[in-house]
């Protein structure tokens, strides 16, 4: 079956694509990662994304759209979480290429993350699953995490200290700066 995979970045990627090849599945990535801040992250993001989908033989489509300032409009204006709407913009938009491409069903590097809310995500792709006309194929691919940390360096991919959102940046930032005292 031939299965959209939204990625993110690329050391989140090496887990997903071996597993869904594993289960005998085609995979076709998809890049889309619009609220990458700042930009010069978000192109070296995009640039080791390209790279990995190359050296692996994948596929890879592009939304190359940086607007930062409309998803953190989005995220400071919703009463729900933030993470909630940046789920809901890149799996939307899997959920709606997966339908383009004719692919049978699509997934997302996020179910690699130990950090990511699981069933939030599943919630949401199956709303745009449904809305799209597509099917979401649902995988904890969390369990390699350590293995993907440990290619990922092997490889000498580059390796993003942060979620990708100015508040995960800084969440990062408050937590080294409470280590210090």
């Amino acid at each position: 079956m031939d299965v959209l995979l939204h990625i993110c970045c690329a050391p989140c990627a090496i887990v997903p694509i071996d597993t869904l090849r594993a289960m005998g599945h085609r995979v076709i990535g998809f890049a889309y990662n619009p609220n990458v801040h700042p930009w010069t992250e978000y192109r070296k993001r995009l640039e080791w994304v390209e790279r990995y989908c190359a050296d692996q033989g994948v596929e890879l489509h592009v939304r190359d759209e940086y607007d930062v300032g409309r998803w953190v409009r989005r995220a400071v204006l919703s009463n729900e979480p933030r993470c909630r709407e940046c789920y809901i913009d890149r799996l939307y938009a899997t959920a709606a290429m997966a339908a383009k491409l004719g692919a049978q069903a699509f997934s997302s590097t996020l179910f690699y993350s130990k950090y990511q809310d699981h069933a939030l995500m599943s919630a949401i792709a199956q709303d745009a699953a449904q809305e799209q006309g597509s099917e979401f194929l649902y995988h904890n691919f969390s369990s390699g995490w350590s293995e993907g940390i440990k290619r990922s360096r092997e490889l000498g991919i580059y390796r993003q200290q942060y979620c990708g959102c100015i508040f995960s940046e800084q969440d990062r930032y408050l937590r080294a700066k409470n280590k210090v005292k």
